[in-house]
């Protein structure tokens, strides 16, 4: 018999909450078996289940991230999966890159106007506090 999981297991695994679970199913995502009103996960699931907490976690949308996870039944031995993957990932790359240099030039900037507003109170008499 393979292995199976509950609900519960993969919630406590993964550090979600079991309504996240159903959610990801709920997106089709997931395809637990039934036993009764119980769900079953199969090592297919929880394989999936991962790689959508990780997709997540790297900032896919839930769009790309069902691209990728179909891809891996198409018979060639994942190698269109892995071309996916790989492209997607090269676009996430470039997009945090760029997030992280606005994010550094936004720092950057306040912290010469935090300068700037503490140089006019201070020739004003003015005592500030540092942050």
């Amino acid at each position: 018999m393979s292995e199976t999981y509950t609900i519960t297991d993969l919630a406590t695994e993964f550090g979600v909450t079991p309504r996240t679970i159903r959610f990801y199913e709920d997106k089709n995502l997931l395809h637990p078996e039934r036993q009764g009103l119980n769900r079953v996960f199969s090592r297919r699931d929880r394989a999936r289940l991962q790689l959508i907490l990780r997709g997540k976690r790297l900032g896919f949308s839930l769009a790309i991230i069902r691209e990728m996870l179909d891809l891996y039944d198409l018979g060639d031995g994942q190698v269109e999966q892995l071309r996916v993957t790989l492209k997607r990932s090269q676009e996430r790359l470039v997009e945090l890159e760029t997030q992280r240099r606005d994010i550094n030039d936004a720092i950057r900037e306040l912290k010469d106007g935090i300068q700037a507003l503490q140089k006019a109170l201070s020739a004003k008499g003015v005592t500030t506090h540092a942050a």
